[in-house]
């Protein structure tokens, strides 16, 4: 399998021919999504969904579907009937060849006054890969490579290092680093790799690895 990284928390999962596309939000490549076979979306913040590359993927693709939880699927259903697909937690459905399960319910929390919203993780292919959006869900179930939600202002680095512990993926690949400048990252990757307990990697936007 083929996993390209796009800016922030966008990443694209190839194999036999086919493209899967995970959160193409606000702060990836307006054609993060362009190509894809099939878009999974996590959750309705705008730096993982964005309606207009969700719209532009699924007109150059007529054959391409979104699965997506309900505050997502009610903003962009109606435009394309029968290609947005509705799951939460406990689903498991096949996408672009993509054996996919569905994990977790809830945002992280941000702030207690801000309410909380819902949120999924994709595990996709019985553990090749795990999404878990913004949030840091546990799939019970064994992960070889873990997207990690690694800088977010409802985070902070030990409960980063944390997660990869509970996880134990074989490796943990950087996701949702926008807002994470390049003179901090070496302290992240410092101390995500020594603690953590798993291998810890870094894509550049448009970088690619196979996992």
């Amino acid at each position: 399998m083929k996993l390209t990284k796009k800016s922030h928390a966008c990443v694209r999962l190839e194999k036999d021919g086919r493209t899967l596309v995970i959160d193409p939000g606000g702060f990836s490549e307006e054609d993060a999504a362009v190509g894809a076979d099939a878009v999974l979306v996590t959750h309705e913040h705008p730096d993982h969904f964005d309606e207009g590359r969700l719209r532009t993927a699924l007109e150059g693709n007529p054959a391409a579907q979104i699965w997506t939880l309900r505050s997502v699927a009610e903003k962009i259903s109606a435009a394309f009937p029968g290609r947005v697909h509705t799951v939460g937690h406990g689903d498991t459905f096949t996408a672009a060849g993509f054996d996919i399960q569905v994990h977790g319910e809830l945002h992280a929390v941000i702030h207690p006054d801000i309410p909380r919203i819902t949120n999924v993780g994709y595990l996709v292919d019985g553990g090749r890969v795990f999404h878990p959006g913004d949030a840091l869900t546990v799939p019970g179930h064994a992960v070889e490579t873990l997207m990690l939600p690694v800088m977010a202002p409802w985070s902070k680095i030990s409960e980063v290092i944390d997660y990869v512990r509970e996880v134990e993926p074989h490796r943990a690949y950087d996701i949702h680093d926008a807002l994470l400048t390049d003179l901090a990252r070496p302290i992240y990757d410092r101390q995500i790799g020594a603690l953590g307990g798993a291998e810890h990697l870094r894509l550049a936007p448009g970088a690619s690895a196979y996992v």
